[in-house]
């Protein structure tokens, strides 16, 4: 798979913080500068795992970037990315990462496989997501109950792409071994795969949505962009893009953990009050894959799903919750502490 690794490095005073937090079944290793023992350092280096750092589903972390806001809390951060939520997971549980932004959806996946893990900011509402059918397959496949023998495209098989796909499908009662789930990336792999018809439809974000009705080769089947079409689709809000990390790693350094708050709740109050056109001006060009105009475009479409103050949606852990179970063997008979899947004790404290 196409693979896009960017390096962020923020000019910090004090002395770095080096920290790999594992989260398999051995115990953690933590190790840390005296800059930041305890959690009650200064200056802190942070590698942070983006689920395709250019997706808008994901632009609050290069935004912060981009504006300043991790260099102003004193913070060296590295912004790495992988093509899949999945991928980035793996980099968090293997110990190469301190935190994931991605979907929230995956703690409660991991804290099944005995992985504790926390969002620590909670950044969308909703999974910004849409279900797109290709011109050829559009006659055939007209809602998720259409789902029956059909190939859909995924980012990568156990991302949130795949466990939203199932839920749809399971929703309008077509099993999930009745379909095939098939991981083709995002972007220009996703378009690629639905021209050649190597796949039906799919699901995907920003700014491949907009690419791909700009080109006319494919049609929105369910939009999980607003709040309003979560609710549709899922039955309530569904919190998804998050900056979650090992629990264990967060209650060590909190001091770290609070400044990236900071720096997240501050990009977001700053989307809140700028328009698309703005915030796309401030990202790196390459972002705009098939112009300007249609990456602000798919800011436009996009910008709902973000919360203003990285908190929780109440009631959104339950919907992921209910969701996951309708299809996850693993979830549905588990007993989830979602009280554990997140924290509001950062964010409460951004001023």
């Amino acid at each position: 798979m196409f693979r896009r690794t960017l390096t962020t490095r923020l000019t910090t005073a004090g002395v770095a913080l080096a920290a790999l937090a594992a989260l398999s079944g051995c115990a953690d290793e933590v190790s840390s500068h005296s800059s930041d023992s305890g959690g009650t350092g200064g200056g802190s280096k942070v590698k942070i795992m983006v689920g395709g750092i250019d997706k808008v589903i994901y632009l609050p972390a290069m935004l912060a970037q981009r504006l300043g806001y991790f260099k102003d809390e004193g913070l060296d951060v590295e912004l790495l990315s992988e093509p899949a939520g999945i991928d980035a997971t793996t980099s968090l549980v293997a110990g190469n990462v301190q935190g994931v932004v991605g979907f929230y959806d995956h703690t409660l996946d991991l804290q099944t496989k005995g992985k504790q893990v926390e969002s620590v900011v909670q950044l969308a509402q909703t999974p910004g997501e849409v279900e797109i059918v290709s011109n050829k397959a559009a006659g055939s496949l007209r809602s998720p109950g259409d789902f029956s023998g059909k190939k859909l495209g995924v980012t990568g098989l156990g991302s949130s792409t795949d466990f939203l796909t199932k839920y749809l499908g399971v929703h309008e009662g077509v099993a999930t071994t009745k379909f095939t789930n098939v991981a083709v990336g995002a972007g220009q792999t996703f378009i690629s795969a639905l021209q050649k018809g190597s796949i039906d439809g799919g699901m995907t974000t920003d700014p491949t949505v907009a690419q791909i009705l700009a080109k006319k080769i494919g049609k929105v089947l369910v939009d999980m962009r607003t709040p309003a079409g979560s609710r549709k689709a899922l039955g309530g809000l569904y919190p998804s893009s998050s900056l979650y990390m090992n629990t264990s790693w967060a209650n060590a350094h909190k001091d770290t953990v609070q400044k990236l708050a900071n720096a997240f709740v501050h990009t977001l109050k700053w989307m809140s009050q700028h328009n698309a056109q703005e915030i796309a001006a401030k990202m790196p060009s390459d972002y705009a894959q098939g112009g300007e105009g249609l990456y602000a475009q798919a800011i436009t479409s996009t910008l709902p799903m973000f919360t203003e103050d990285g908190r929780m949606p109440a009631g959104g852990p339950e919907t992921v919750q209910r969701v996951l179970k309708s299809f996850n063997p693993n979830l549905k008979n588990a007993a989830i502490d979602l009280g554990k899947t997140y924290t509001t004790e950062f964010t409460d404290k951004v001023r």
